[in-house]
């Protein structure tokens, strides 16, 4: 299939599940997930672990959506959270996201709240706020 953008090359055999063959022989799929090459995926890794603060780290998520629809779900853990790691950050799956971009993704946002604790705070403050547990 000849995509008007340079596409992700494939996992070798039995690495990943991704279906990205399933998706290009589907003539309606959303290729947008595909652009990400490892190239992108070390840009867009570089800049999860950069971010500062949370409107930055809602930007990001908005322009991973819109531009490759990727779905970030983040939420404090509901027994509280005293580290990073009581956030819940999970890409939702989606046919063509390769399983290591799955964890890259999270993992980068972590070390970003590691090294910038204020963005957890803010996202837990934002889900008390917004009535959560």
């Amino acid at each position: 299939m000849n995509a008007p953008f340079p596409l992700r090359t494939e996992c070798p055999p039995g690495t990943c599940i991704c279906g990205r063959e399933a998706l290009l022989s589907d003539p309606d799929a959303d290729l947008r997930v595909l652009r990400l090459t490892r190239a992108e995926e070390k840009r867009l890794v570089e800049r999860l672990e950069s971010l500062t603060s949370l409107p930055e780290l809602q930007r990001m998520e908005a322009l991973m959506q819109a531009q490759l629809g990727i779905v970030l779900s983040i939420t404090p853990s509901a027994r509280g959270v005293r580290t990073v790691r009581g956030i819940s950050i999970q890409v939702l799956e989606q046919p063509g996201l390769c399983r290591k971009i799955r964890q890259s993704i999270p993992a980068a946002i972590r070390r970003s709240m590691e090294a910038h604790p204020e963005i957890a705070y803010a996202i837990v403050d934002a889900h008390d706020l917004l009535g959560g547990t």
